[in-house]
């Protein structure tokens, strides 16, 4: 698992993105019908929609001529074609105006969006023509602007570069605090439940308090979970130094064949295309590198581990005492709810955080003990100012000695009770007993 946990990881990452860019690797045919304005099929000379939609991958537009509505249906039952296209000039006059595709079954979004974005460049640039306004003056007029921020800090100013990778990294961070803490707290419990199932706890408890013993567990799993997390961050640090210097390498090896070579750059009559050095993207690579490297990634590392082992700390108390409460993994579920809700709502709150790391919202819930570890990190690699970092730490700290007591009043009443159904009110009494 420590070896093939960062693949498993990086597939769940990649793999929906994947999944949805990926279409059916099969030709789709779509015909293309032109009606007038009175729902006529249109001629050849007169057709106005011919070639708008330029082929793309697999699909593929073929324009159908003199075709009546009702030859619609025939055509897709006795032909190939994926679905047929209906294009009527009434388009031309409409401001949001709707394409009629008749269709064997539902399209794929990106089919949906190469038509309507086709028609509607199309469209536009024609009702340009219609006012005299030719589109290369309205391309010349326009102006594409982005936002650059400038945030306030004790130093002073300092520009916020490379955004998205900053939430790339909050993303990949927060998830993996989530999987962490899910994973090896439910690793406790499921030691607890085999050990109080198996009777060895009896023979177990005549050498230590059971205390001790709860704590044992958890303090064992964590640093089992550490290791593998150590690994885990090796090879990730080893991979990437590899790929960068590999592609370095590359790069540099290309740009000494151009010097050795250069009246290559000016070759005009030669058979192959001549490479030449992307100067452009050379810039924007080492822009983007030098980004990179101004992510306090050790801040980061270091904020992991602290909210890893905490929140795993305060989780593993918890489904400690889930699992001497019951005899049986069937029988947590009534008690699995109210510990694994705070969980999901951090991962919802999560996305909120990494658009907005700065709100009400992710504010108090990166404080808020239950969810803070996940939310926290997905505010961390935007910048969070210390006061609030350490008030998040000291109450996640606070939570988690509370909480350890109270799992140890449950753990030591339920890890010697057997055959008895437990629920909250008997938790509660447990919870009284006193020392």
């Amino acid at each position: 698992m420590a070896i093939l946990g960062p693949l498993l990881f990086g597939a769940c990452l990649v793999t929906p993105i994947w999944l949805t860019q990926v279409e059916d690797n099969d030709v789709k045919k779509i015909g293309i019908v032109e009606l007038d304005e009175f729902n006529k099929p249109v001629t050849d000379s007169l057709l106005f929609f011919k070639n708008i939609i330029p082929n793309k991958g697999n699909l593929q537009f073929t324009y159908l001529y003199n075709i009546e509505f009702r030859d619609i249906e025939r055509i897709l039952e006795n032909t190939n074609y994926f679905g047929i296209l209906v294009l009527s000039h009434n388009l031309i006059k409409q401001k949001d105006g709707v394409v009629d595709m008749y269709a064997r079954e539902q399209p794929s979004l990106g089919i949906e969006m190469h038509i309507t974005k086709s028609i509607q460049t199309f469209l536009f640039e024609n009702k340009l023509l219609m006012i005299k306004v030719p589109p290369q003056t309205i391309n010349a007029l326009q102006t594409n602007i982005s936002l650059k921020t400038i945030k306030l800090e004790k130093g002073g100013f300092k520009e916020q570069k490379l955004t998205g990778v900053k939430r790339i990294v909050a993303y990949i961070a927060g998830l993996l605090v989530y999987f962490f803490i899910f994973f090896f707290g439910a690793q406790v419990m499921r030691g607890v439940i085999e050990e109080k199932t198996n009777r060895i706890i009896e023979v177990i408890i005549t050498s230590v308090r059971p205390f001790q013993l709860m704590m044992g567990k958890i303090v064992g799993i964590a640093l089992l979970a550490l290791t593998q997390f150590l690994i885990w961050v090796l090879l990730t640090f080893g991979i990437y130094q590899y790929s960068s210097a590999y592609f370095i390498h590359k790069q540099v090896r290309e740009q000494s064949a151009q010097i050795e070579s250069p009246t290559n750059l000016f070759a005009t009559d030669q058979k192959t295309p001549v490479q030449k050095t992307d100067v452009k993207s050379d810039i924007e690579l080492s822009g983007f590198l030098s980004y990179v490297h101004d992510i306090n990634f050790l801040l980061i590392l270091g904020v992991f581990l602290f909210y890893f082992i905490g929140g795993y700390l305060l989780y593993g108390a918890m489904f400690a005492a889930i699992g001497s409460a019951v005899d049986s993994e069937t029988d947590t579920q009534q008690f699995m709810l109210p510990v694994t809700i705070p969980l999901i709502v951090s991962i919802i709150v999560m996305s909120n955080a990494i658009t907005n790391p700065a709100g009400i919202l992710a504010y108090w819930f990166s404080i808020i003990p239950f969810t803070s570890p996940v939310v926290m990190m997905a505010r961390i690699p935007f910048g969070v100012p210390a006061n609030e970092l350490i008030l998040s730490m000291i109450l996640l700290i606070a939570a988690f000695l509370i909480m350890t007591w109270l799992a140890g009043k449950i753990y030591r009443t339920g890890i010697l009770m057997y055959g008895k159904k437990v629920n909250y009110r008997e938790l509660l009494r447990w919870l009284k007993y006193k020392d």
